[in-house]
C-alpha cells in the first residue's frame, strides 16, 4: 500500500514513522517545506505524482491559546487544508485518515462523549477543528476515517509531560488545575489506530484515547511519582490542586472531555487500548533510555 503522511515534525508523525518503518508499505512524509496544504493547486501538484492509496493527515494548528488571536492561520491549517486534502482524495480515489480533537465538544456533558454527540466548540481552535471535520465528512463521507483524540504526548516534541518534568526539576512547588477532566493519550497508541484505519480503510467517526480518566492534577502527580521511580526526577515536590478560575487562559478548555471508545474498540480490534498510567510509564522509559 502507498501511504502519504502530511506532517513531519509533530508527535503523531514521529510515532507514525516508528510504527511504519518496518512495514511493507511505501510511506512518504511531507512537511511544510514539501507541500503547502493551504493551497489547492500545490496540493494537486505535490500529491499527484505520489499516487497515494491512503493519505494520513498528521498536521494541525494546536496552539490553543494563540489561536484566539491567530484565527486566520488556525482556520487555514485546521479547516481549509483539510478541505483541500479531502477534495484531492475524492478526485483521485484515495482514502483519508484525519485526526480531530475533544475540543469540538462543549465539555458540559459529564459522561463520555459518543461519536455522534452534538458538537459545540467553545474557542477558535475547537471551531477550526469542527470546520475541518465538517469539510471532510461532506466531501469524503464513505472514504475517510475521522479519529478524535485528546491530551496527546510523546517522547518527541513539546507536551505536558515534558513540561512537568522540567518544572518539577526546577521549582520548589507547582500548582496544577484539578477541575478539567479527560484522558492522557500516548501518541504511540494513536498512531497504531491511524495505521489500522489506513490499512483497513475503516470509514467512519471514532474516538481514540488511552483508557481511564484523570484531571491535569492527577496526570501531574503520576508524572512526578513515575518520574522519581524511574530516576528522571531526584525528589518529590509539593504539587497543589487549583481550580481553572485561578489560572485564566485566553481559550476556554472543556471541563469534561472523556471520549467513549466503544466503536473504536471494535473497529481497530488489532490495537490494544491501554490505561493511560501504564502508557505514561512506557513513554517515560523511552525518555530515560
Amino acid at each position: 500500500m502507498n501511504i502519504v503522511i502530511i506532517g513531519k515534525s509533530g508527535q503523531l508523525a514521529f510515532e507514525l514513522s516508528r510504527e511504519l518503518e518496518n512495514s511493507d508499505h511505501q510511506v512518504t512524509f511531507l512537511g511544510r517545506d514539501d507541500i503547502d496544504i493551504m493551497n489547492a493547486s500545490n496540493v494537486e501538484e505535490k500529491l499527484s505524482p505520489l499516487s497515494a492509496d491512503v493519505l494520513i493527515n498528521a498536521s494541525a494548528y494546536t496552539a490553543v491559546d494563540k489561536a484566539e488571536e491567530d484565527t486566520e492561520a488556525c482556520n487555514a491549517i485546521n479547516a481549509l487544508a483539510v478541505q483541500n486534502l479531502a477534495k484531492f482524495c475524492k478526485a483521485n480515489g484515495a482514502f483519508m485518515v484525519h485526526v480531530s480533537t475533544d475540543y469540538v465538544f462543549n465539555g458540559h456533558k459529564g459522561s463520555p462523549y459518543l461519536t455522534d454527540d452534538p458538537i459545540e466548540p467553545q474557542g477558535a481552535y475547537g471551531k477550526s477543528k469542527a470546520a475541518g471535520e465538517k469539510a471532510l465528512l461532506e466531501i469524503l463521507p464513505d472514504a475517510s476515517c475521522l479519529i478524535r483524540t485528546a491530551w496527546v504526548y510523546s517522547s518527541h516534541g513539546n507536551n505536558f509531560v515534558k513540561t512537568m518534568l522540567r518544572l518539577m526539576a526546577d521549582k520548589p512547588q507547582l500548582t496544577v488545575i484539578d477541575d478539567q477532566i479527560g484522558t492522557p493519550t500516548w501518541a504511540k497508541g494513536l498512531a497504531e489506530a491511524c495505521v489500522s484505519a489506513a490499512e483497513n480503510k475503516t470509514a467512519g467517526v471514532y474516538h481514540w484515547t488511552d483508557e481511564g480518566v484523570a484531571s491535569w492534577y492527577d496526570f501531574a502527580l503520576a508524572i512526578q511519582e513515575l518520574g522519581v521511580e524511574k530516576g528522571l526526577l531526584d525528589n518529590l515536590i509539593p504539587v497543589l490542586p487549583i481550580p481553572s478560575s485561578q489560572y485564566p487562559t485566553p481559550a476556554k478548555r472543556p471541563h469534561y472531555s472523556v471520549l467513549d471508545k466503544q466503536t473504536a474498540r471494535e473497529a481497530f480490534a488489532t490495537c490494544k487500548l491501554t490505561h493511560w498510567r501504564k502508557q505514561l510509564a512506557s513513554m517515560l522509559d523511552e525518555l530515560k533510555a
